[in-house]
């Protein structure tokens, strides 16, 4: 049988944070090169004809193999997955992302797919960027891929989004594998198809918390983002109920009248001007984003008359300084590489006077992004949430004065994942800048700045391009 492989890209909100959990703001994200792989395979045979219908694997991590037994259920009930295995041993442990993916995706599928889902093996592989491991093993560097040499639960994450680019890459995967003609990615219904199902799975798995804003990206790639609506997911029944997978396929085809999906995902709003890149750097520690993020939205709910303005204040920001990096890409230069040497000669030694016009807005990016990190800092202050910690704050403040470097921010909700920075695409800047962060020491008073003296540059830089199949040879090495 064929093999079917889909990628998807991580993601970093550059403007929006906490404002993207209302459909009244909207969000600036990013797709990034890091990306999430998932291989299926069919396997010969009927569901129920040996001792596990699903078997998935994801090889980078020591012990990451979950088992399913599939039950389709009459009545248009669904599918339900069995997870096969011992809760007592020490080696059990549930992924409520890719047994929901099945759940859903499979339900969704029984619908129109007739005859019977053949068993199936399913790969995950992940770029290295979204995780803070050391390189383990001789397997390292393997096919581009590497080895962490860790159980999953405890790896560090950097932050890039890897949930919802797993359940992007693995919806699409089976859609692909079981339903090709008609989920087709590089169609605008395909995209719409799996950007539903991915939204409900994703959201349905972390407890119907966050924007969205993640799976879009992971879907159709760098775009501007408001969200759904949350109701949308209200009148859906669990799974196994009578009429689930009914009500489920409606709901993610668009023909619940009552519940259409009303996400705006803008691509074109979105871009970075000739010159520029984003990198991420690792800060070696994660944050618990879903306590953060219900923090501040119960000072919001409990202080309005304060939270409103700030959060009006921070969306005009973030709009300014999306339409400032959108005119600057879209300016037609007449001297593209003179304007990029004066640009580089300019911001290197951070002097306005030998800039041209497009050059000297470079510098107002700078200020607008200095504008959006004081009002980070004052909702960090007031809603006493890290937004931007102090050891943060000093890497940033001390990376920005780097010559090539226009500015950055602590991306999303914030905390200690990842940092953001707009630079000059040179490599003389991004070794200067690596070189400075593997010799950073923060002289914070975070409590926890000892144990977070590492930061390293990620291998990323922004990506435009969303969900999109791969050829499953290049996996080779890596699986069976």
């Amino acid at each position: 049988m064929v093999d079917v492989a889909v990628s998807a890209p991580a993601k970093v909100l550059i403007g929006g944070g906490y404002l993207v959990l209302d459909r009244a703001y909207t969000g600036l994200v990013f797709g990034l090169s890091a990306r999430i792989h998932v291989r299926v395979r069919g396997q010969h045979g009927t569901l129920g004809a040996s001792d596990a219908d699903v078997v998935v694997r994801s090889p980078q991590f020591t012990g990451a193999e979950w088992r399913y037994r599939l039950h389709r259920n009459d009545d248009d009930q669904g599918v339900e997955v069995e997870q096969l295995g011992e809760p007592q041993n020490a080696s059990f442990f549930r992924n409520s992302f890719v047994e929901t993916a099945l759940v859903y995706t499979l339900s969704y599928l029984s619908i129109d797919v007739k005859h019977s889902l053949d068993p199936i093996m399913i790969a995950i592989l992940a770029d290295s960027d979204y995780y803070s491991q050391p390189r383990t093993s001789s397997m390292a560097g393997h096919a581009g891929f590497q080895d962490f040499g860790v159980p999953l639960p405890e790896a560090h994450k950097t932050g890039l989004g890897s949930s919802a680019a797993l359940v992007t890459a693995l919806t699409a995967a089976l859609l692909h594998h079981y339903a090709p003609n008609s989920t087709k990615l590089s169609e605008d219904h395909g995209k719409s198809t799996l950007h539903n199902l991915a939204q409900i799975v994703h959201s349905v798995a972390q407890g119907k918390v966050g924007s969205g804003f993640d799976v879009a990206a992971a879907v159709y790639g760098s775009c501007r983002y408001r969200r759904f609506s949350p109701s949308i997911l209200d009148e859906l029944d669990k799974p196994g109920s009578p009429g689930f997978a009914l009500r489920l396929k409606s709901l993610v085809d668009g023909r619940d009248v009552s519940h259409q999906w009303d996400a705006e995902i803008d691509r074109g709003g979105v871009k970075l001007p000739r010159g520029l890149r984003l990198v991420m750097c690792d800060v070696d520690c994660g944050s618990q984003t879903v306590g953060m993020a219900k923090k501040v939205l119960s000072w919001r709910s409990q202080h309005p008359q304060a939270a409103k303005p700030l959060w009006d204040e921070l969306q005009h920001r973030n709009d300014e300084l999306r339409l400032l990096l959108t005119d600057l890409a879209n300016q037609k230069l007449k001297e593209p590489e003179t304007h990029m040497r004066r640009l580089k000669q300019a911001l290197q030694h951070l002097d306005r006077d030998g800039l041209d016009l497009s050059g000297a807005l470079f510098y107002e990016v700078r200020n607008k992004l200095s504008t959006i990190r004081s009002l980070i800092r004052r909702m960090s202050r007031e809603a006493d949430v890290p937004i931007e910690p102090p050891s943060q704050t000093a890497l940033l403040d001390a990376c920005s004065e780097l010559p090539g470097v226009v500015g950055g921010v602590v991306p999303g909700a914030g905390g200690y994942d990842a940092i953001a920075l707009l630079m000059i695409d040179d490599d003389e800047v991004l070794e200067r800048l690596k070189t400075f962060c593997e010799t950073w020491q923060t002289s914070s008073s975070d409590a926890d700045a000892a144990a977070r003296p590492r930061v390293r540059v990620l291998g990323v830089r922004e990506e435009t391009e969303g969900a999109r199949v791969e050829d499953a040879s290049r996996y080779h090495g890596w699986l069976a």
